[in-house]
């Protein structure tokens, strides 16, 4: 069974930045497209970013682009979403996935097939 792990997250201030990784395990990590959602309180999952198996393929929300760089390393089986000038509204649990077919980036939760456990990102203002 594919593993997720996630770590990274916390409390940071506004403008503060912050790194959260995903350990993938018992799959071939770059047959897998990864992506990285979040949710809010009383909010609906909502894509962030996400990035294909041989990671030239990069695709983000319009509310992070520019702020937010998904890479990965498939050396280490290992994603990465860094997290510059945060803002109180990036605020959420934070969630990595995955999906079968390394060139299928989408912003769509439902066909991503794994997700990792979720860690909590809190900006303070």
């Amino acid at each position: 069974q594919v593993q997720l792990v996630q770590s990274g997250g916390g409390l940071v201030q506004t403008g503060d930045s912050l790194r959260l990784s995903c350990a993938a395990s018992r799959m071939t990590f770059s047959n897998y497209a990864m992506g990285w959602f979040r949710q809010a309180p009383g909010k609906e999952r909502e894509f962030v970013a996400g990035i294909g198996g041989d990671a030239l393929l990069t695709d983000y929300a319009d509310s992070v682009r520019g702020r937010f760089t998904i890479f990965r390393d498939n050396a280490k089986n290992t994603v990465y979403l860094r997290m510059n000038s945060l803002k109180p509204e990036d605020t959420a649990v934070y969630y990595c996935t995955a999906i079968g077919r390394p060139s299928r980036v989408t912003n769509a939760p439902d066909p991503y097939q794994y997700w990792g456990q979720g860690t909590q990102v809190t900006v303070s203002s």
